[in-house]
């Protein structure tokens, strides 16, 4: 990238953005604003080379005394948990911000791109295609996915009536990702994440019972992603500042949380043992049974790098995690 572009990445501590940081922290300025809180995500940028670190709560003073500076805006700060309940706090953060962003990206001639949701997609009655005459269709089922689906749509009304936007945009619809940086996330962190000590051990890991008839234990599928593939997803729009849109990102292919077991024990080197519990009541009728990305705009917009099979990018992590001693 000529010139050594700036780059803000909020969000930029997280698990999706540390790793966004870590990516182009040598090739370009990157700003990083998050919410360092009390937890230990400090450490998931302690060894990137930042060139400035922003207080969530400063953002607003650091664009104002920014204008013109910030080439590329790389928003991933949001409330991810899909059980919060606090609904104003998930609107504030998820969609009021993300509007003054593009607002002022706008302004600014300043490129966005986004982190969207496949939590918009619901329970996937109406399949996952992402082009944006489909989002009228779409029915979230938790207030997280909710407010993704708000400024999607926003998106897509703001650009019909021939408003001001950024000067690239780009919308993101992340599945089921994994990968390293993601210790903060706590009950929030994914499958493999969590299954991968109890298998260390030699113990059953626990997987959800099916409560859907016609669909076995440990059959719920998931588009399971590396944090790899989004990096280099973002990557190239980055490197790409004439692509704009709403883009699934996954592998295209769903695979069950059992596969996903057995991956984590074959790449332990241990044979698969698995319990089932039941799904808790609180989100039992907000569960989603699949989830596939269609992910063919994304390569009719040119993107053409293979996405990273389930067993391989497994494997990869189960040895990040081992080495770095999590295990």
């Amino acid at each position: 990238m000529p010139g050594s572009p700036v780059i803000l990445v909020t969000g930029g501590a997280g698990f999706i953005g540390s790793n966004l940081v870590a990516h182009f922290a040598d090739r370009a300025d990157v700003v990083v604003c998050d919410r360092l809180d009390h937890d230990d995500r400090w450490r998931n940028i302690a060894d990137c080379d930042v060139a400035d670190l922003v207080a969530a709560a400063d953002l607003a003073d650091f664009l104002a005394g920014n204008a013109g500076q910030i080439d590329i805006v790389v928003h991933m700060g949001a409330i991810s948990s899909t059980t919060e309940r606090d609904v104003d706090l998930i609107m504030r953060t998820n969609l009021k911000l993300p509007q003054d962003l593009w607002r002022w990206c706008a302004r600014n001639d300043s490129r966005l791109i986004y982190a969207s949701s496949a939590a918009t997609y619901g329970d996937g009655a109406v399949g996952f295609d992402d082009d944006e005459t489909a989002l009228a269709r779409l029915r979230p089922l938790n207030p997280y996915g909710w407010s993704k689906h708000l400024f999607d749509r926003w998106v897509q009304r703001t650009l019909a009536a021939g408003q001001a936007h950024p000067s690239q945009w780009a919308g993101l619809k992340f599945f089921n990702v994994y990968g390293p940086n993601e210790e903060h996330k706590g009950s929030m962190r994914s499958v493999v994440r969590q299954v991968a000590p109890v298998a260390k051990v030699g113990q059953a890991v626990p997987l959800f019972r099916s409560h859907r008839p016609g669909v076995a234990d440990g059959a719920q599928s998931r588009d399971f992603v590396t944090v790899a593939d989004c990096v280099g997803v973002v990557d190239w729009l980055v490197r790409n500042a004439s692509v704009n849109g709403l883009y699934n990102v996954g592998t295209g292919e769903a695979r069950t949380f059992a596969d996903l077991a057995k991956a984590v024990f074959t790449a332990l080197g241990r044979e698969p043992r698995v319990e089932y519990v039941d799904i808790p009541a609180a989100i039992r009728d907000r569960y989603q049974y699949f989830t596939q990305a269609e992910i063919g705009k994304l390569r009719g917009a040119g993107y053409e790098r293979p996405f990273t099979a389930l067993e391989d990018g497994v494997a990869a992590y189960v040895r990040h995690l081992d080495c770095a001693g999590a295990l």
